[in-house]
């Protein structure tokens, strides 16, 4: 099975691109399975649901999201009705949504996708290890779905990797989110488990984290806020990772970055 997984798509700029390229990319990588993270993609916090049902007819399986999930309020009502929009598993009990799901990727495999969310430097919820352990019990790999996805939501590179090695032989991959940088750790771990500490963004990175420069070069050098955080508008690169699995184990055969657009150096897998 083929599985591509995007970073957080971040304003109007990296939506555009998504919802441009992700169907002739769908089909140039021949992906089976498409995730795409789309907690920045309402104005860069949030979702709606008309972007949410944007992305999925554009060709994205699941949208994950993360400690902005819920920042555009709508995403309280409509998370209900959409099983294939995920928030953060480790929200407490009564949390609208859920954290966690089983579907079905072209021919047939069944894809478990969570989406745990850490502690460190992030909103107080429950224990994301926690979390996964009782996840990958319930529906273990091989035995009640033929792959596993977890994006680690994430602020700290040391909490994301520490859940990579946590999954190791027990998911297909494991990526990061949030930070919007892409890290050059793409790799296969030991007991077959794919790992990248972060997918990086679908955004504009002439900017500050997909940001517009003005308002975070402000608070940095005046610690004093003066406007509202905006993204930036130009040419947005799409990035994320390509994984392929084995057909008998679920665990990952190979693993590669994607880049392509904007401003940073383009990477295509060449499997």
């Amino acid at each position: 099975m083929r599985i591509l997984f995007l970073g957080d798509i971040v304003g109007r700029s990296g939506r555009k691109a998504v919802l441009d390229e992700l169907a002739d990319m769908r089909e140039k990588l021949r992906a089976d399975f498409v995730i795409v993270n789309g907690e920045n993609a309402a104005g860069g916090f949030g979702i709606t649901e008309k972007i949410c049902t944007q992305l999925l007819d554009a060709g994205a399986d699941v949208i994950t999201t993360g400690n902005h999930a819920f920042d555009q309020r709508e995403a309280l009502v409509f998370i209900g009705r959409e099983p294939r929009l995920l928030r953060p598993v480790n929200y407490p009990p009564g949390t609208p949504g859920r954290g966690a799901g089983l579907f079905e990727a072209a021919g047939g495999g069944q894809v478990l996708v969570i989406n745990p969310m850490g502690q460190i430097y992030m909103p107080n919820l429950d224990d994301p290890f926690a979390a996964i352990e009782r996840e990958l019990a319930a529906c273990p790999l091989g035995a009640g779905c033929d792959a596993i996805v977890i994006d680690m939501h994430a602020e700290i590179t040391s909490e994301k990797m520490a859940m990579g090695q946590f999954c190791d032989g027990r998911a297909s991959l494991v990526v990061g989110t949030h930070t919007h940088i892409p890290t050059a750790d793409a790799q296969i771990l030991p007991q077959g488990t794919a790992y990248q500490t972060d997918a990086g963004m679908c955004g504009d990175y002439d900017s500050v984290i997909g940001m517009d420069k003005d308002e975070p070069l402000n608070r940095f050098t005046r610690k004093i806020p003066s406007a509202r955080f905006t993204p930036a508008g130009g040419e947005a690169t799409i990035c994320g990772v390509l994984v392929e699995t084995d057909a008998a184990t679920g665990l990952a055969k190979a693993i590669a970055p994607v880049r392509t657009g904007g401003r940073l150096a383009p990477a295509w897998p060449d499997f």
